[in-house]
């Protein structure tokens, strides 16, 4: 197995060329890959946890234009009554705050006003906080199967709150996911299928939509209409290995079984020109680093596609 830090080591003496193993490819030249020349490219603090400013300053410094932060990773603890503090935080390290996590959407009947009440507050505070996208995930359904009922609750949930968070100032986006009403590619178009997109856009993850059975290429040309922020994520099979779960495990790109190559030609035929978060739940291997992730990531996408980060 290739490792983190050769990948890094070799980057640094020799670039993308000789890592075949990794992309499935024999030279950045061969690879580069053409898409729309106004993408906006972050990067998810969620591989750090709860360091907060050291995610800030790593992802800064590493040239990305944005953030992705979470209501769960302690931000709302530390900026939560400040929000300004955080605008300020971010705006002189020359960041944006693309994207907020904003949790869960339960969509127990009984906790519906709850929910609303809950995801809402946090889109008054990604506005205050500078912020542009609210992302929320929905929670599949426990010690049952999932019904029609089900898509049709959650796109109907997703376009009352979609109001709110509209009215608050910002956008809803809804995240796909591996263990949620919308994981596979049927699912999504069911919950899409019920919601109203005057109100809820799109998160498209290439990575889960992948794990859950799709071809992110061609979802990508299929919702081009509705997508409105970009996950960069690969995975591949890892049954058993540490920080994968089900047999797969989420890691940088290049690394997996998502064909990058693809999805960037599909975003170069919808015109893409929104925002891209490359994101990783957490570094694969021990003795990682999250910032060695993330300059592995970005050399991928400058290296191999071509990007302009």
């Amino acid at each position: 197995m290739v490792t983190r830090r050769e990948v890094l080591q070799s980057l640094a003496l020799c670039g993308w060329s000789g890592l075949s193993g990794l992309a499935g490819t024999s030279s950045a030249v061969e690879t580069r890959t053409e898409a729309a020349a106004s993408i906006k490219y972050g990067y998810a603090a969620i591989t750090w946890g709860n360091a907060i400013a050291q995610a800030i300053d790593d992802i800064s410094a590493l040239g990305y234009r944005g953030i992705q932060l979470r209501a769960g990773d302690g931000t709302l603890d530390q900026f939560g009554d400040k929000p300004s503090a955080l605008r300020d935080m971010l705006a002189q390290k020359h960041l944006t705050m693309a994207v907020f996590s904003s949790g869960n959407l339960v969509i127990d009947p009984a906790r519906e006003r709850e929910q609303l009440d809950l995801h809402t507050a946090h889109a008054r505070f990604l506005k205050a906080a500078g912020g542009l996208y609210l992302q929320v995930i929905d929670e599949r359904p426990k010690g049952r199967d999932v019904g029609r009922d089900d898509y049709r609750r959650v796109g109907q949930l997703l376009t009352e709150l979609g109001k709110r968070v509209q009215d608050a100032g910002v956008t809803l986006v809804y995240h796909h996911h591996m263990n949620s009403v919308g994981e596979k590619p049927h699912e999504i178009a069911a919950v899409l299928d019920a919601a109203d997109r005057r109100h809820v856009r799109l998160l498209f993850d290439t990575a889960h939509y992948a794990q859950g059975g799709g071809d992110p290429a061609a979802a990508i040309r299929q919702y081009r209409e509705w997508i409105a922020v970009l996950h960069l994520k690969d995975v591949r099979s890892a049954p058993g290995a540490s920080g994968g779960a089900g047999g797969y495990q989420f890691v940088e790109l290049g690394r997996g079984r998502v064909d990058l190559k693809a999805v960037f030609a599909a975003l170069g035929d919808i015109g893409y020109e929104g925002w891209a978060i490359v994101e990783l739940d957490r570094v694969p291997e021990a003795g990682g680093t999250p910032k060695e992730s993330a300059e592995i990531n970005r050399r991928y996408l400058v290296d191999v596609l071509g990007q302009d980060v």
